[in-house]
């Protein structure tokens, strides 16, 4: 439970803005050491803020990850651990309605909430944004979305990918093609997709002013599609790598948009007493096999961590994580506590005097130990699990996994070898106990997930409307009535 936060008559509440990155390798930004990619706006936020060195998502891909930020609770506590499909019609694919969001906290106590850019927990009605809490959406439901107008084409959107047979090639990012909405309308789409996402921030920041204020502003950048303006591509040209260039370009465009908000901020005298978080909901996308040449390439870098998106080491779950709040943190600098996505919702909860009923938040209110006044590490430990079996345990000096390529246990000293390069399990079979035992009582809280991947989902989508089909010719074929003459 929450202890009771009191403002005075002068002191109001804060407001927040969570921004959330898609796809975002570790090293791609200035502070985290990149020097191809310029991305002032959000080095100014980390210098200016708090920089978490050991910031973590609660899953290594999109979908789950996005339930445990938004929730503030693990998504193995409710069975959503695969990426949900873009399904209008399925009143059961979704972020569970048993589960409040962080912005369904605060719109109860008096916020305005709003999130802009890709939901991805559901399509339905029941899971659409402005019913799980969100006064204000605009964006779109599906897992991704080209980023240029003129893309916009529904029946593309339904059958990406086709092969010679014209057999569809479904995945989480149907719905790509599909115009924005705006609320549960269509909204309108006249530019670059991540500037139209930033200028939708800028005017609800700006127009919210006799009220707090919960901003969700989730990119999809710099997600694939590789998509971005010739322009600012051409401001990469020394970048060798085609597909890194253009990547280089879309967290270019992100930044800028950030920028913008940071002004509309400062202009209407907001930015001091708003909370700003900035992360990614997991690392970058792994390197791939060039089939020409052989060779592993990545346009994403995760700078020391291994591996990224998808991956139980450090680069699929440790991300670049930034709290800025003047009026509220009185230190800048670096963090080394442990700090989950978790926290968010438990943070901006307990500053919000948000609503507290239902299944308590798994997260800690990080404003205590970001100011000092609590000096031990906001978490112990940390865990991870996947629907296929993939799982990782954490605590401050320790780290056990299963190998996602090998199917092999692997540990790693997490205060000497924050990267593993070395697996020690061989050595330390009572630390490998120690943290199995830790992983296996969190997870008898869990439950097993009980949705499909969106891949999987449209296969059997499809396979019900052909035997549908078939069934009903079969009838059809069935000698007909014939009338008393």
């Amino acid at each position: 439970m929450f202890s009771i936060i009191m403002y005075s008559q002068e002191e109001n509440r804060p407001n927040f803005l969570v921004i959330l990155a898609d796809d975002l390798g570790y090293g791609d930004l200035g502070y985290t050491g990149t020097k191809d990619i310029s991305t002032p706006n959000i080095d100014w936020l980390a210098k200016q803020g708090v920089e978490i060195t050991n910031g973590y998502v609660t899953h290594p891909y999109c979908g789950p990850s996005r339930a445990g930020l938004i929730t503030g609770r693990y998504q193995a506590r409710f069975g959503l651990e695969i990426n949900i499909t873009n399904s209008h019609f399925d009143e059961h694919s979704g972020l569970p309605t048993t589960e409040k969001t962080f912005a369904s906290r605060l719109k109860k106590v008096g916020y305005t909430t709003g999130i802009i850019g890709k939901w991805h927990l559901g399509a339905s009605y029941l899971f659409h944004p402005n019913n799980r809490g969100f006064d204000y959406f605009y964006g779109f439901l599906s897992g991704g979305h080209s980023y240029f107008p003129e893309n916009v084409n529904i029946i593309r959107s339904l059958r990406v990918k086709g092969n010679l047979n014209n057999e569809p090639h479904y995945s989480a990012n149907e719905g790509a093609y599909w115009p924005l909405l705006r609320n549960n309308k269509n909204g309108e789409f006249n530019e670059y997709l991540t500037t139209a996402l930033s200028k939708d921030a800028v005017k609800f920041v700006s127009q919210v002013n006799n009220k707090p204020f919960m901003l969700y502003l989730a990119y999809n950048a710099p997600h694939a599609p590789l998509e971005a303006p010739k322009k600012t591509i051409e401001k990469y040209a020394h970048i060798k790598d085609k597909r890194r260039r253009i990547y280089a370009a879309m967290i270019d465009e992100m930044d800028q948009g950030i920028g913008l908000i940071i002004e509309a901020l400062k202009k209407t005298k907001k930015l001091d007493n708003t909370v700003i978080f900035f992360l990614s909901d997991n690392g970058g996308a792994r390197p791939k096999i060039n089939k020409k040449t052989g060779n592993m390439s990545a346009y994403s870098n995760s700078g020391l961590y291994r591996d990224g998106k998808g991956s139980m080491r450090e680069g699929g779950s440790h991300v670049p994580f930034i709290i800025h709040w003047p009026k509220g943190i009185k230190r800048t600098g670096k963090f080394d506590g442990l700090v989950s996505a978790l926290d968010i919702a438990a943070t901006v909860t307990y500053l919000g005097k948000g609503d507290t009923s239902g299944y308590s938040l798994e997260g800690k209110n990080l404003i205590p130990y970001l100011n000092g006044v609590k000096k031990e590490s906001p978490h112990q430990e940390l865990f991870w699990r996947t629907e296929i079996g993939r799982w990782s345990v954490r605590n401050l000096d320790t780290k056990y996994l299963l190998n996602d390529e090998t199917g092999i246990p692997e540990l790693y000293d997490m205060k000497n070898d924050p990267y593993e390069t070395t697996d020690i399990l061989s050595r330390y079979p009572r630390k490998r106990k120690k943290m199995a035992k830790l992983w296996n009582d969190w997870n008898k809280k869990n439950i097993n997930n009980v949705l499909l991947q969106a891949n999987v989902y449209q296969k059997m989508r499809l396979k019900f409307y052909k035997d549908l089909h078939e069934s009903l010719e079969q009838k059809a074929t069935k000698k007909p009535i014939m009338i008393i003459e």
